[in-house]
């Protein structure tokens, strides 16, 4: 049977989901735990990778096992395993043709940023120091949004066959202390997120003049992008199937 699991996780501890040498990851550690539990190896396959220090709401993964199991009693189980930075969230069985990756229809990632310092934010957000024009930043939102070819907002390393990506909705909401930017996008590239980010920060401080987002992306060219911005303050906030 084919099985959908949520999980959300703290990412501050790990080098990313996906497994990978030298370093902890979050799909590693649920694979144990389903190993130890099943008593047999057991892969599954997430929605997609988050970076070192990324975090997640509702990652999503799926996987399948021969002999049926009682899914909150595998949840029970699993999340008395895994670090309590760590939890599974829910289990439930699917159909064959469900994919954990494959039948995404969009994403969703918040991008936390603090106006004033917060030692209990930190941790889950980026403090900008610098005075930031919200209104001017919110000009520039719309001229990311639609189908475009993100090619200039990938970083090397991007494994995408096709950079063009649609971003139904990119809107910035006011919250404690703060600003948060929501990405809704069919998909994302290689650090997609905190590049946009990055060079939306440099139009809200001054440094990059409004129009040069539309030339930015016609470059197609990640030098012509700002600064890549911090993982701690990213989300994998949902996933719509």
């Amino acid at each position: 049977m084919n099985y959908k699991m949520r999980l959300s996780y703290d990412g501050t501890n790990y080098g990313g989901w996906a497994i990978q040498p030298n370093n902890t990851s979050i799909q590693e550690l649920v694979q144990n735990g389903l190993k130890t539990i099943l008593r047999t190896e057991t892969p599954i396959v997430g929605s997609g990778r988050t970076d070192a220090g990324v975090h997640a709401n509702a990652q999503v993964a799926h996987f399948s096992n021969e002999a049926e199991i009682d899914p909150p009693s595998l949840r029970y189980s699993l999340n008395s395993l895994l670090p309590p930075d760590i939890r599974i969230l829910d289990i439930n069985p699917v159909s064959d043709d469900f994919h954990a990756r494959f039948s995404v229809k969009k994403k969703i990632y918040h991008y936390h940023l603090s106006l004033k310092e917060d030692p209990f934010n930190h941790r889950y957000s980026t403090y900008i120091h610098y005075s930031l024009d919200l209104e001017l930043l919110e000009m520039a939102l719309p001229l990311l949004t639609g189908t475009h070819d993100f090619s200039a907002f990938a970083s090397s390393g991007c494994g995408s066959k096709n950079p063009v990506k649609t971003l139904y909705r990119l809107e910035m909401t006011p919250q404690n202390g703060g600003i948060r930017l929501e990405f809704e996008g069919d998909g994302f590239l290689y650090k997609m997120v905190r590049n946009v980010t990055g060079t939306l920060l440099e139009v809200g401080a001054h440094k990059r003049p409004l129009e040069s987002l539309i030339q930015t992306l016609d470059s197609k060219d990640r030098t012509k992008a700002g600064k890549t911005a911090p993982p701690h303050a990213l989300f994998l906030h949902h996933i719509k199937y």
